[in-house]
C-alpha cells in the first residue's frame, strides 16, 4: 500500500476500505480489517453481500451503456478494482465520462494514481450529503454535460445515510440536475427483520454510526417520481442476471429460493427519468 496522506487516521475504520478487505483488496489497514473479520468470522456468509453487489454493479453499468448513455457519476464509489464504472462502460463506447464522488482520502489518492494519465474520468472527494458543492466542483463541470442523460450510480452507499441526513432529498436533489432520458442506480442495503439484519446493521452502527437497512417500500420511495425499470427492486444476485434477457422476470420467483439469507439482504434497482 502506497505511503497514506496525513489526513488519515490508520485507527479508526473506513466503509470504503473494510469493503476494499471483503473483496480481497489491499488498500486498508488493521482497522479496516478487525471490522471486516467480524462479518468474515461472526456472520458466516454475509461476505456474499460485497460480492453480489459488485456484480450487479457491473451488469448495471453494461445495462446503462447499452441504453446509450455514456456519462457516469458514481457518488461513494469506493476503492478503485477490477470492472470499474469506466472499465465497464467504455467497452461500450470510448466516448465515455465517469466522475468518481468519494469521502476518503485513501480513495482519491489511489483512484488519482490509477487515472493520472486518463483526461475523460476522474476521481474528487466530496460528501454525499453536500450533492450542490460535488455538482459545482470543477472537474464535474468538465466532463459532464447536464444536457445530455447522466447515470448516477449510489451503488451501496445509500444505507451509510441515517434517516436524518434525507437520503431521499439527495437522490432527487440530482434526479432534478439531470434530463429527461437519464438514469438512477440505487443498491441498497434490505432489511429481512431477521437476526442477521439486527446483528450486521448493530455492528455497523457501532463502528461508524451509521448503516441502515431499509424495507423494500422505503427503498424504493427513495427513487421518488422516477420510473423504476424491469424487474424492478429485486436483491443484488437477481437483477438482470442474464445479459441476453434484461427483462425477463420469469426465474426471479424460482431463483429467490436458491439465494442465501445474505444475498436477501441487498438489493438493486434502476430508474429512469421520464
Amino acid at each position: 500500500m502506497s505511503e497514506p496522506s496525513a489526513q488519515v487516521d490508520q485507527t479508526k475504520p473506513s466503509i470504503a476500505r473494510v469493503y476494499d478487505y471483503l473483496l480481497g483488496g489491499k488498500d486498508n489497514y488493521a482497522a479496516d480489517r478487525a471490522v471486516g473479520d467480524f462479518f468474515i468470522n461472526d456472520l458466516p456468509g454475509s461476505v456474499s453481500i460485497a460480492f453480489s453487489n459488485r456484480q450487479a454493479l457491473i451488469r448495471a453499468v453494461g445495462e446503462i451503456s447499452a441504453m446509450g448513455v455514456t456519462q457516469f457519476i458514481d457518488l461513494g464509489s469506493g476503492l478503485p478494482t477490477a470492472d470499474n464504472v469506466h472499465q465497464v462502460a467504455e467497452r461500450y463506447s470510448a466516448d465515455t465520462r465517469v466522475v468518481y464522488v468519494d469521502n476518503d482520502p485513501i480513495v482519491l489518492a489511489h483512484g488519482r494514481a490509477l487515472l493520472a494519465n486518463d483526461k475523460t474520468t476522474t476521481f474528487i472527494q466530496a460528501d454525499l450529503s453536500d450533492p450542490e458543492d460535488i455538482r459545482q466542483h470543477s472537474e464535474v463541470e468538465r466532463l459532464i454535460d447536464f444536457e445530455q442523460p447522466v447515470a448516477v450510480v449510489f451503488s451501496a452507499i445509500l444505507h451509510h445515510m441515517n434517516d436524518d441526513e434525507k437520503p431521499a432529498e439527495v437522490v432527487r436533489y440530482w434526479a432534478d440536475q439531470v434530463p429527461s432520458g437519464s438514469l438512477i442506480y440505487i443498491s441498497h442495503f434490505r432489511s429481512g427483520y431477521n437476526e442477521e439484519t439486527r446483528a450486521a446493521e448493530e455492528k455497523l452502527q457501532g463502528t461508524f454510526g451509521r448503516g441502515r437497512w431499509r424495507s423494500d417500500e422505503e427503498i424504493l420511495s427513495l427513487f421518488g417520481d422516477l420510473d423504476v425499470l424491469s424487474p424492478g427492486l429485486v436483491p443484488c444476485t437477481l437483477w438482470r442476471p442474464a445479459a441476453d434477457a434484461p427483462d425477463d422476470t420469469s426465474r426471479i420467483g424460482e431463483e429467490s429460493r436458491e439465494i442465501s439469507v445474505w444475498e436477501e439482504l441487498i438489493a438493486a434497482a434502476l430508474a429512469r427519468k421520464p
